[in-house]
């Protein structure tokens, strides 16, 4: 989605960011002054945030022992930050991957349930052509019973005609029984398809809501991450 694809193209720059800040290192730097310490030379430009006013009170042995200390101290905190960096790169990695694991099965539930409604909508057409062929045979049975009356009535008139009446009596009633007993199986038999593909499509409803939530959930979690690495990198700033 477009906002996927967006929060990747975020994690991008900010893993380039994080490459940048764990590929540069203060090691030539350090050494450069502890080179210049170790020679009983002080740097060029002291920050008063490095030696406090008071450090002009001291020896200059003093204030090396201090520098060094103090550039001991930042070494140590840039690696600890470096490694909280490659930390989150691999937490951000796995968020993607999860990510994308989400999308990917998203869009297969999203073809089963095309699928399902594309059979839904075949077997509605054929549950529509059985009723129209119910209606017909309903015709037929009214038909029937129509004819039925005509021939009681003919049996009347005609007595001598009586038995091949009777039969063709019982051959109709036999026909109408049949066609009664077909349409209430077909009527059954469309009646449960329908009904369980109807309970199939909402299942995998169901099922796409709660991936929904989980991206939802996975999206939450890679702001959180973009912002701690947001908050790393000022961290780093201010220690430089």
């Amino acid at each position: 989605s477009a906002e996927i694809r967006s929060l990747e193209a975020q994690n991008t720059d900010h893993v380039a960011v994080l490459e940048d800040c764990i590929d540069f290192s203060l090691a030539k730097t350090g050494s450069e002054i502890e080179e210049k310490l170790d020679k009983g030379c002080l740097p060029d430009c002291l920050d008063d945030d490095i030696i406090p006013n008071v450090g002009n009170e001291i020896g200059a042995e003093a204030q090396i022992r201090f520098l060094k200390a103090k550039l001991h101290v930042m070494q140590e905190e840039l690696d600890s930050l470096a490694s909280e960096c490659r930390k989150k790169d691999d937490e951000n990695q796995s968020l993607k991957s999860r990510l994308k694991d989400t999308e990917e099965e998203k869009t297969r539930l999203q073809r089963t349930i095309s699928v399902q409604q594309s059979q839904n909508e075949k077997y509605k057409m054929l549950s529509q052509e059985a009723n129209k062929k119910s209606e017909g045979l309903q015709q037929e049975v009214i038909a029937l019973g129509k004819e039925l009356e005509h021939l009681k009535r003919v049996q009347k008139q005609a007595a001598t005609s009586q038995s091949a009446t009777e039969v063709r009596l019982n051959r109709a009633l036999e026909e109408a029984e049949r066609y009664k007993v077909e349409l209430n199986k077909l009527k059954q038999s469309n009646k449960d398809v329908v009904n369980q593909e109807l309970k199939a499509i909402e299942e995998l409803k169901t099922e796409n809501k709660k991936l929904q939530k989980e991206k939802g959930e996975l999206i939450a979690g890679f702001k959180k991450q973009l912002k701690l690495i947001d908050i790393l990198k000022r961290q780093k700033v201010r220690t430089q």
